[in-house]
């Protein structure tokens, strides 16, 4: 692990880097950024589209300057047009995105009441005559017389100035000052603001803000559903309307205190309820009480109908009918165009639009204050498994391993936002794979690269291909120097190879070994041994180094096992050509072997040494004395627990003192059959029989073993002994020991 450290340093200071962002102990601007970026691209690529025809917007556009005349419209006009929509088209409700802030003097009546006061106070007939003319001439009054009774919401805009002058009147308030004690909650709060006249706002029903919160990039997401000024609580015009369409409920700030996450400390308020008798419509706020504006598609989601048509009769009779209306402008001039994720010049007016269809059909997205923890927490958990992770994968593994965590936070997010309605910082986990995906690639190619090259060129010409990439891993754990150790040794050899060598000519001969030592290597490296080296016709080979195996015995016996099982295939392949068929003897075994590299001052290798090394010589050599493929030793016998073998015999090769047991590999449990299991069942008593000495019983059995098996050698090889010993028997004390005179 100690060549990973630079790189777990590495990756562990941009993690904090990011978490520090997440957590808000400081702001990165261009996460933000890209952030923001991100919000919208989701917000463009899955909103429904289509119309919503219960909303409609009447707009004062530039048709209806020129035909009404410049903005604003005497108080007269705008009366008439609210008679019109409610009286003749039928709207349900009415809103307001302008503001009727100063009094309509255009009917000349402030000019005849300074003349009653003045030069004609005395005039009876001029005083008789304005008594009966001023209903006509107070437009704001028969605009207000217009209002009452109506559901009409009235719209004015709050402002943070500090040199602002507040004018006009606001609504009453929809929660009282005092409402949120104990609790930090951070509002938007205002300085001053632009109300309609008292009179205006009085007579409505209702009025609301129409103030979005425009973020650091300029782009207008949210609305402040709950905005506070001197410690009071107004609604949005959107949330004012959509109270007004259900029967004026109150609102209730919901907090989440009944979730398993929320304690004392937790104080965020996460939506605002509007309790009605037909159920609670909840609307999801954020941290700063602001409602995500669910845009529905592009400029024209909802339908546009001109106040000049409306004035001048030419819209069809009932298209208005049961609308929900919101008066605003599109004109550019009277500067209600905004810049926001689904266009550059939006006008406000639809903002409202979309905000009243998404209370109405729960599409608001919810961004909770606890979605700071859960950005916290993915960052950690993504963070530290790419962290750890990475330096121990190949660059081809490191890569799919970003990408499927890429895809995962990828998929997670978006799973969340469309169906949960909830809104997931991206950005951070996204900059997170990346970047420590690509200071690992660089690091790996910059620094590791070339330890690895350095590390190639002095195992390389030793160690197999395969194995060098894995131990570059983790070098310093690697030394040529030789050490002792338990491994398992493998030799294999051709059957008969003079004879065979001495019918081939040089040519045929060659090809002939190259493609049968091709087939055998590709088995050992298959298996993860070490090819030791070729001698003449056979093959060494060993398994436990360099490189550690747990299981070295079982990888060597499986690959003796496997050798035999590819030569059918050879020798296919020979006959097609016109070679003899050949046949192998392998021996493996396990014991203590010195490991190392080796050699003199010319040449070296890579090899091990030691009694257990010529005792898996001595085994392959005697294979053919049995007449089977395969002989592997007690001690590698003993290590293996899925593999069945059958127990030849128990001798003493030449220059070793101590009697071994040796066994051949029959298969893998659960694959040897039943006829072979008995026939091991019958051997196991034949055996016990010969070691006895009960020399009739061990015969029966060898005569029946015969019959099940005519074709194998080992049988009649015992029925030989058993004949010699009734000649020659063995010393008192004798324990079955078969004695090799030869290597």
């Amino acid at each position: 692990m100690k060549q990973y450290i630079v790189r777990y340093a590495l990756g562990f200071v941009v993690l904090l880097v990011l978490l520090g962002h997440a957590a808000r102990f400081y702001e990165l601007g261009f996460i933000n950024r890209l952030d923001a970026i991100i919000y919208d691209t989701k917000v463009r690529l899955t909103m429904p589209k289509g119309m919503d025809d219960r909303v409609v917007i009447l707009d004062i556009d530039e048709k209806s300057l020129g035909e009404i005349g410049r903005w604003p419209w005497g108080r007269d006009r705008v009366s008439q047009l609210v008679k019109k929509l409610f009286d003749q088209h039928g709207v349900t409700i009415l809103g307001f995105d302008v503001v009727f802030a100063e009094p309509d003097d255009s009917s000349g009546l402030k000019v005849l009441e300074g003349l009653s006061k003045g030069d004609l106070k005395d005039s009876a007939h001029f005083q008789a005559a304005l008594k009966e003319l001023r209903p006509q001439l107070d437009h704001d009054g028969r605009f207000a017389e217009t209002l009452r009774g109506r559901p009409v919401i009235l719209g004015y805009y709050l402002s943070g100035r500090s040199d602002g002058v507040s004018s006009g009147a606001l609504p009453p308030p929809v929660l009282p000052e005092g409402s949120f004690t104990g609790r930090s909650i951070p509002f938007t709060v205002w300085t001053n603001y632009g109300g309609n006249l008292a009179e205006f706002q009085k007579a409505a029903l209702s009025g609301g803000h129409f103030n979005p919160l425009v973020d650091f990039d300029g782009i207008s997401r949210r609305v402040p559903l709950l905005a506070e000024f001197k410690g009071e609580y107004y609604e949005a015009l959107s949330l004012a309307m959509v109270r007004a369409l259900i029967g004026q409920p109150k609102v209730v700030p919901w907090f989440p205190e009944d979730r398993w996450f929320s304690s004392k400390s937790y104080q965020g308020m996460e939506a605002i309820d509007l309790p009605t008798a037909r159920g609670t419509l909840r609307v999801p706020v954020d941290e700063n009480v602001a409602a995500l504006i669910p845009y529905r598609g592009y400029q024209g989601s909802y339908r546009y109908y001109s106040i000049a048509d409306i004035m001048a009769d030419r819209i069809k009779p009932g298209e208005l009918k049961g609308k929900i209306a919101l008066i605003g402008t599109t004109a550019p001039g009277l500067l209600d165009l905004r810049a926001t994720p689904v266009g550059e010049a939006y006008p406000g007016v639809e903002i409202h639009a979309n905000l009243i269809t998404g209370m109405l059909d729960g599409a608001i997205k919810h961004k909770p204050s606890y979605v700071l923890g859960a950005e916290v927490v993915l960052l950690l958990l993504a963070g530290l498994v790419m962290v750890l992770l990475l330096p121990l994968l190949s660059p081809l593994r490191a890569t799919l391993a970003s990408i499927v965590l890429l895809l995962f936070i990828l998929t997670v997010n978006l799973v969340f936002w469309e169906y949960g309605n909830l809104v997931l910082p991206l950005a951070a986990a996204v900059l997170l794979v990346l970047t420590l995906y690509a200071l690992n690639m660089s690091y790996g190619y910059f620094v590791e690269s070339r330890t690895k090259r350095q590390f190639t060129e002095l195992f390389g010409q030793y160690v197999p291909p395969e194995l060098v990439e894995e131990m570059s891993r983790n070098p310093e754990s690697y030394s040529m120097e030789g050490r002792k150790a338990e491994l398992t040794v493998l030799f294999s050899d051709i059957r008969g190879f003079t004879t065979i060598s001495e019918g081939l000519g040089p040519d045929e001969l060659t090809h002939l070994m190259n493609e049968y030592l091709s087939a055998m290597t590709e088995v050992v490296r298959r298996n993860r041994g070490t090819l030791d080296k070729y001698i003449g016709d056979a093959i060494m080979a060993f398994w436990g180094a360099p490189v550690s195996d747990a299981q070295h015995a079982r990888h060597a016996v499986v690959t003796a096992m496997q050798m035999q099982a590819a030569l059918p295939a050879v020798n296919k392949t020979f006959a097609a050509k016109g070679w003899p068929e050949i046949k192998i003897g392998v021996g493996v075994n396990t014991g203590d072997m010195t490991v190392g590299d080796m050699g003199s001052a010319v040449r070296k290798a890579y090899t091990v040494m030691g009694d257990a090394v010529n005792l898996g010589s001595r085994l392959e050599g005697i294979t053919k004395q049995y007449g089977v493929g395969i002989l592997v030793g007690e001690t590698a016998r003993k290590a293996i627990k899925d593999i069945v073998f059958r127990e030849v015999d128990r001798v003493q090769v030449k220059g070793k003192e101590e009697p071994v047991a040796i066994y051949e590999p029959i298969g893998l449990e659960g694959e040897v059959d039943k006829a072979t299991q008995e026939e091991l069942k019958l051997w196991n008593q034949a055996l016990r029989h010969y070691r006895a000495q009960e020399w009739d019983q061990a015969e029966v059995a060898l005569l029946n073993l015969s019959r099940l098996a005519p074709g194998r050698a080992l049988y009649g090889k015992y029925m030989e002994r058993i004949a010699h010993l009734r000649r020659e028997p063995p010393e008192p004390g004798w324990k079955g020991v078969w004695k090799f005179e030869t290597k």
